[in-house]
């Protein structure tokens, strides 16, 4: 072991010291492992230089440390004042922005959080719109629609919300296999074109009789449906990815707000169920002789629901219009990842490693959202119960539709409260899940066991509280968490794909839920939906990771390890235990972790990333001219280093063939490398 050893002061100077002989041995020297010359381990000159690449402040104390590695109470306080000095730094940009242009924070939010929603909100106002046009039918066309119908089919009837489910599970399933595969950008083309069908054959749709009618419009709902779905998988990948602002995929942001970003963009579903409500509650007091009380005329209810319908159509032509020449670089990091893999069509090889790698996120996302879409689903149960005991009118459709839209501010309030913590690292988004899922599991089993007393005028306003806390804590928690975790904890070549099943499973619980409900009464019901919420708490603390303030590039670098078949090699951040699964860490995924093994080998990955990019820059006047996203990350001090130019300082790497050969570092259990094989440090004398 001696042979291990060497002095303390015998060491890389720091940048800028002239390096001096260390002298006379005095005595007072003591001794180390070594971290200067060594192929597993970096230098103190690496050190330094890579620092802002390998450490940034944001995750990493002064002294080097994961803020995940910290103890309790010191965690807590980096973490917050990393939060503290980014809000302290969003607030000024904020301030300078209204100075330079007082609705420039406006176009802002227009462009990173409506646009890139845009398709969702266009999703919640016509998916919402759905449910709320089904009163005004049965009141109107009671033959049909009623409880009893006479012109109608009920299992027709019954077919319009089972074929628009259907519809958004193929529609999940095919355009994430497609955002896969074609790219990106196709997908989101597709995805308006194919919404805008849908919105002109249900504005159109018409029939020979009622039941002709209800055919027409439940398939005109189904081929909706397929376009709504593909919005799932497709909106969460190019927001992750950025697709927006040219497809660059950032760091600090990336590390700092990911999931908001992402969050802002599907809180948008919630704008467009407000809207829509508020939409349906103005044509219907237009065109019923200006009263929103019945009798309501079929022509008001002609009027009301093709207009709404119209309405979205307009928005989503012009949707499909940004999408195909304002978006060109959607497909970006999709196209970088796969030429980095050699691959061209559908990743096959990335599919299957996910499958055998990522099982358990697989179970995690899926049925999390399985069991959400269960209480998603299940939270209209409350509505019809309160209004009737507190409503003066509650044949009023205007009445529900009132109570729909206090619901939807109280759910927007949800979508909200989890974008502005879901990427705080002391709470993020597993914890985030948990609670949500508790949540709704109180608010669904307490009125389970004494449904007759909070049903009654004496619990009644209870019963209504339980309501609206339902509905904020499955925003602020498993609906905004589910749609964010489904793309970001698997790789970019097969992203869209896991997200598009995460949520065709989940979609499959709504389908559930609307056929048990009509085989069920109301207060059977309250005994079912709570153990969702339940199983999907449990689903979570054991399957699912948490990847809060973990950058998406250091998966993509775990992945690449992966593909190259050197899974056990990789010792970085995104298998610290923080960031694994329960059932990863029993798997024992997490047992390579070693950041002092890590920074060497991610030098040697940038330094890869470095070469490929410099050839490719080299070989085509394209790529030359092309801007580089993190041109200022490589300092001048790190140019010198890779090409071996700098004097004075030792280049560990230099010399080292890191293409077409195995790039590895040792495992954790090996010992640092002898000195008896190693090069001298020219710069130190011993």
């Amino acid at each position: 072991m001696a042979r291990f050893l060497r002095r303390h002061n015998e060491h890389d100077p720091p940048i800028g010291e002239i390096p001096v002989p260390h002298g006379p041995e005095t005595g007072d020297e003591h001794q180390h492992y070594p971290r200067r010359a060594s192929t597993n381990y970096a230098t103190d000159y690496e050190r330094q230089i890579f620092s802002h690449l390998t450490h940034p402040d944001d995750s990493y104390t002064d002294d080097g440390v994961y803020w995940a590695d910290l103890p309790f109470w010191k965690r807590w306080s980096f973490v917050s004042k990393v939060d503290r000095a980014e809000s302290a730094a969003e607030a000024k940009g904020i301030w300078a922005m209204i100075k330079e242009d007082p609705l420039s924070p406006v176009s802002w939010y227009f462009r990173n959080a409506i646009l890139p929603g845009a398709g969702l909100g266009l999703e919640g106002y016509v998916l919402f719109s759905i449910g709320n046009l089904e009163p005004l039918f049965s009141a109107v066309w009671g033959s049909c629609w009623g409880k009893s119908p006479t012109e109608c089919s009920k299992n027709w009837v019954a077919a319009v919300t089972y074929l628009e489910i259907i519809g958004i599970m193929v529609g999940q399933v095919a355009v994430g296999i497609i955002g896969d595969w074609i790219g990106r950008r196709w997908g989101l083309i597709q995805d308006a074109v194919v919404m805008l069908l849908g919105l002109l054959m249900l504005t159109g749709s018409w029939g020979l009789t009622l039941q002709g009618w209800v055919i027409m419009y439940a398939w005109s709902l189904f081929v909706y449906g397929i376009g709504v779905g593909g919005e799932y998988p497709i909106t969460a990948t190019s927001s992750m990815e950025n697709a927006v602002t040219a497809g660059k995929l950032s760091t600090r942001d990336d590390r700092l707000h990911r999931g908001r970003k992402v969050t802002m963009a599907f809180l948008m579903q919630g704008w467009g169920q407000f809207v829509n409500q508020v939409v349906l509650i103005v044509l219907l007091v237009i065109f019923n002789r200006g009263s929103g009380s019945p009798p309501y005329s079929m022509t008001a209810a002609q009027y009301a629901f093709r207009l709404s319908f119209a309405f979205p159509a307009i928005g989503t032509l012009w949707l499909t219009y940004y999408r195909t020449w304002k978006m060109k670089s959607a497909s970006k990091h999709l196209e970088k990842a796969k030429k980095k893999s050699n691959v061209t069509g559908y990743d096959v090889r990335s599919l299957k490693l996910t499958c055998s790698n990522f099982g358990g996120r697989l179970l995690a996302t899926a049925g999390g959202w399985f069991c959400n879409d269960v209480f998603f689903y299940g939270n209209k149960l409350f509505q019809g119960q309160f209004i009737n005991v507190i409503s003066d009118n509650p044949s009023s459709i205007m009445t529900t539709w009132t109570w729909n839209l206090v619901n939807v501010v109280v759910s927007l309030a949800g979508y909200y409260a989890a974008s502005m913590v879901i990427d705080n690292k002391m709470y993020g988004r597993k914890t985030m899940q948990q609670v949500g899922f508790l949540m709704c599991f109180i608010m669904f089993v307490v009125p389970a066991f004494s449904y007759n007393y909070y049903t009654s005028p004496a619990g009644i306003h209870a019963f209504q509280a339980m309501y609206f806390l339902s509905s904020f804590f499955n925003q602020f928690g498993p609906n905004s968490v589910t749609f964010l975790v489904a793309g970001e904890v698997y790789p970019t070549q097969i992203r869209a794909s896991a997200h598009g099943f995460s949520a065709m499973i989940g979609k499959a619980g709504a389908l559930l839920a609307s056929v048990l409900y009509n085989y069920i009464d109301n207060p059977t019901k309250f005994y079912v939906v709570p153990w969702f919420g339940l199983a999907g708490m449990v689903i979570t603390w054991i399957w699912l990771p948490d990847t809060t303030g973990l950058d998406l590039k250091e998966q993509e670098r775990r992945w690449q390890y992966i593909l190259d078949g050197r899974d056990n090699e990789y010792h970085g951040i995104a298998i610290h235990p923080a960031h694994l699964s329960l059932w990863e860490r029993w798997m024992g995924v997490g047992k390579n972790y070693h950041p002092d093994l890590d920074m060497k080998a991610k030098i040697r990955d940038i330094r890869s990333d470095w070469e490929e990019r410099e050839a490719a820059r080299a070989a085509s006047d394209e790529e030359a001219a092309t801007p580089l996203e993190d041109e200022e990350d490589f300092t001048h001090e790190i140019y010198e280093y890779f090409n071996g130019t700098k004097n004075g300082s030792y280049n560990s790497l230099k010399g080292e063939k890191l293409k077409g050969v195995d790039r590895t570092s040792p495992s954790r259990s090996q010992d640092a490398p002898s000195d008896k094989n190693e090069p001298k440090d020219p710069s130190s004398s011993d």
